[in-house]
């Protein structure tokens, strides 16, 4: 193979840490430049793309696995729910995309622009058209502040944040730290999110903090969810119900956050229940959960089901149209929660299913809809929530009741989780905690 590459590229090839080889935009991990067709292509540099890139370059030969990724930087967004609440830094969950991706893996910097799965291709924003014998989509989902009034413009003014977005993150944290009294309002929107109990840890978080410096008395905490439910799961929503009431905490349930009014410091919420109620809500803290929906250049694509999303079997991850494409994470129509943890288990499934499929065999393992959700409840405890598709406590720990506030849970989730995200499920060595369940539940679980 070697032989027939240009005189210069087998020299890049030789001295790949002095020179650097760029076509169209493309770098790569090895220093080879682009080809146009990989025998595995990866859509999306973040945890499940960088997960499954570095699973498949140890079956296929990094020099023939892509990834499509337009971003400089990586970051481990779980741990925003902690900076936007002053317990961890921004510059912590950061890393740079080319030190996460796996080596000699070929980093195509540019955007997804459409897809062509009827020839096995897929087109890029920077004119290259790339084909694949299999395809991973990984592009997560897209915020839309946009939608709701106001937004996000009004994150330009003070008392207002949000621990969804980089740029807005650390406006939580100075909203939170200047409250002096009235109402610190926090919302969950009526689409998917991603991990769907972030928008109520930052609200537990802000709850320890007024206590910690003598303002909770002035304060009236408000959450304000689109939600029929606290949280999705019964046995946690039961333990949550409980925090609430403990802590004096306002919970309104089916309220939709509509429009924003920074300037006045208004909160506009409409009652999903009664259409056409309105109710406004003043504010001295506001965080807010943006609605989110799948990627753009998925909607209407021959990929998508009728509301955007990969439309994948929920067992093997593979498309239900396209035996040679496969979806993992937040982009997907998985029926469970968009978390890291899902990632990390769907992971170790699709590595399988593709595994079989590259070997002719037919698909032998089923991704159980396992998710994971630390819920953060203060700044040392967490109720760590783990079910199935069935909304079923499906728990790591036998001997642990985990529906209670835990100090040893929340290192876990502050300390622990995010060095098995960078050391372990991106480098495609950790499929989530399935096997240690399965021992620790001696097998019978």
């Amino acid at each position: 193979m070697a032989s027939l590459l240009h005189p210069q590229l087998q020299l890049s090839r030789q001295y790949g840490r002095v020179f650097s080889v760029f076509n169209s935009q493309i770098h790569t991990g090895s220093g080879l430049a682009a080809k146009d067709h990989y025998k595995v292509l990866v859509l999306g540099g973040g945890s499940g793309g960088i997960a499954m890139a570095a699973r498949l370059k140890r079956k296929v030969g990094a020099e023939n696995v892509a990834i499509v990724e337009p971003s400089e930087m990586h970051y481990y967004q779980p741990i925003w729910t902690l900076v936007g609440a002053g317990a961890k830094s921004v510059a912590s969950s950061g890393r740079s995309t080319s030190s996460v991706i796996p080596s000699g893996v070929t980093w195509v910097k540019s955007k997804v622009a459409e897809f062509d799965p009827e020839k096995n291709t897929v087109h890029t924003d920077c004119g290259k058209k790339i084909s694949y014998d299999y395809l991973i989509v990984a592009l997560g989902l897209e915020l839309h502040y946009e939608k709701i009034k106001g937004l996000p413009e009004g994150f330009e003014h003070p008392k207002i944040g949000s621990n969804y977005s980089l740029k807005t993150v650390e406006k939580t944290w100075d909203a939170l730290k200047s409250f002096k009294e009235g109402n610190a309002l926090f919302t969950f929107p009526n689409t998917p999110v991603k991990c769907a109990g972030a928008p109520q840890k930052i609200m537990y978080l802000s709850d320890a903090f007024l206590r910690k410096t003598g303002k909770r008395s002035k304060a009236n905490i408000i959450f304000n969810t689109s939600l029929p439910v606290l949280f999705g799961v019964k046995k946690y929503a039961d333990a949550l119900w409980e925090i609430v009431k403990k802590r004096d905490l306002n919970v309104n349930l089916r309220h939709n956050l509509i429009e924003v009014r920074a300037d006045k410091q208004e909160a506009l919420f409409e009652n999903l229940d009664k259409p056409g109620e309105t109710e406004v809500f003043k504010y001295e803290m506001l965080h807010v959960t943006p609605p989110m929906g799948p990627p753009a250049v998925l909607k209407g694509s021959l990929l998508d089901d009728a509301g955007g999303w990969l439309d994948v079997n929920k067992n093997t991850l593979q498309h239900k149209t396209y035996d040679n494409v496969f979806g993992i994470g937040d982009c997907t129509n998985l029926p469970t929660s968009k978390t890291a943890a899902a990632v990390a288990a769907q992971s170790a499934v699709l590595d399988r299913t593709v595994s079989r499929i590259l070997k002719k065999q037919t698909p032998d393992k089923a991704y159980d809809g396992y998710t994971s959700c630390p819920l953060v409840t203060s700044y040392n405890t967490v109720i760590l929530a783990e079910f199935d598709y069935d909304g079923q406590p499906l728990e790591t720990f036998p001997v642990v009741d985990q529906s209670k506030e835990s100090r040893v849970m929340y290192h876990m989730k502050a300390d622990v989780m995010p060095h098995l995200y960078w050391h372990g499920l991106l480098k495609g060595i950790w499929g989530g905690p399935g096997p240690y369940r399965t021992m620790m539940h001696l097998g019978m679980k």
